[in-house]
């Protein structure tokens, strides 16, 4: 049986400065069937410039800035592979990162999508993320962030999402549940995509020897990143939260957005403190936009709420 091909995603946008790095190790990778696709959002820098010095990259210029979830989806639909791998434009790939994820699949075919061992690219002993986990009081995360590397996380399992910066995923999971929802635009795109992979049955393995570093935060971060966190929370309560499970559970979803709103407010001089608040008043507003999706993602259902509450991990109450 012949080695599948994966297709390597890459959104970029102003990333001039990162690409030679993430391009370089991608032409290192151990694992030969391969593309590679940049999708560029309307960049204004030198990326193309610097695109045009590699010649194997397929380069989707987008006209205006899509944000990571449409510049992903441009990159799914002009993909070949039957395999997808995300990738940041500020990531280091390690040589076999490639080779290991496609074998990953081959040893899970209960897997719909797979985590990478991010790792920070100037600290290369510090976790960005193992994983990325989901509480019981609505708020998710990356599982180790700013921990030192001492093996703990080096055990393969199931985890209950993928850190959109190094991840990858089988073409049957778009097929079965969709792409990535462009209503988030920039955060937590990919864990409403995880939301819906369990909700219909699919599994999200963590791969330790994937390895990634990243810059974290280089192309993105700050002011912006506070806004569309502090939405895109409210948002996947909206949309993916199991309807009995939030009744179990609201107060602690409640008190967790209350905290995290406090804390904003403690910090209103800053400007990241600021944008929370915002998108925060933002999700309120505007979260019957997605609520309306309810009843699609609800319709692939193959878990229960109990089944789904067990891949949930405490909240701080």
């Amino acid at each position: 049986m012949s080695e599948p091909l994966i297709s390597v995603i890459i959104p970029n946008w102003n990333g001039a400065a990162h690409l030679p790095t993430c391009l370089e190790a991608l032409r290192r990778q151990t694992y030969a069937r391969r593309e590679v696709i940049v999708v560029d959002n309307g960049s204004t820098d030198d990326s193309l410039q610097v695109l045009a010095r590699y010649p194997e990259v397929r380069i989707l210029a987008l006209r205006s800035n899509q944000g990571f979830a449409g510049a992903v989806n441009a990159g799914i639909r002009a993909a070949l592979g039957e395999l997808i791998a995300l990738l940041n434009n500020d990531t280091e790939a390690s040589p076999a990162w490639l080779e290991t994820l496609t074998a990953a699949f081959e040893r899970h075919p209960d897997a719909g999508l797979l985590a990478s061992k991010i790792l920070l690219f100037d600290r290369r002993n510090v976790f960005h993320s193992a994983g990325d986990y989901y509480r019981v009081d609505g708020i998710p995360g990356n599982r180790g962030v700013w921990e030192i590397d001492e093996g703990q996380y080096d055990h393969e399992e199931e985890v209950f999402s993928a850190c959109g910066a190094a991840a990858a995923y089988r073409r049957e999971l778009f097929q079965d549940i969709g792409f990535f929802d462009e209503d988030f635009f920039y955060s937590c795109e990919d864990m409403d995509l995880a939301w819906r992979a369990q909700i219909a049955g699919w599994n999200c393995w963590y791969v330790p020897t994937a390895v990634v570093y990243h810059k974290l935060s280089a192309t993105g971060g700050g002011p912006t990143a506070s806004f569309y966190d502090g939405r895109n929370f409210i948002y996947l309560i909206a949309k993916d939260y199991p309807t009995g499970l939030l009744r179990r559970f609201w107060p602690q979803v409640f008190r967790a957005q209350w905290r995290i709103a406090r804390e904003a407010l403690r910090a209103w001089r800053g400007t990241a403190a600021r944008a929370r608040l915002r998108g925060m008043l933002a999700g309120l507003l505007t979260w019957p936009r997605v609520a309306r999706k309810r009843p699609q993602v609800f319709a692939r259902r193959r878990r229960s709420d109990e089944a789904l509450f067990a891949r949930l991990t405490p909240g701080v109450f």
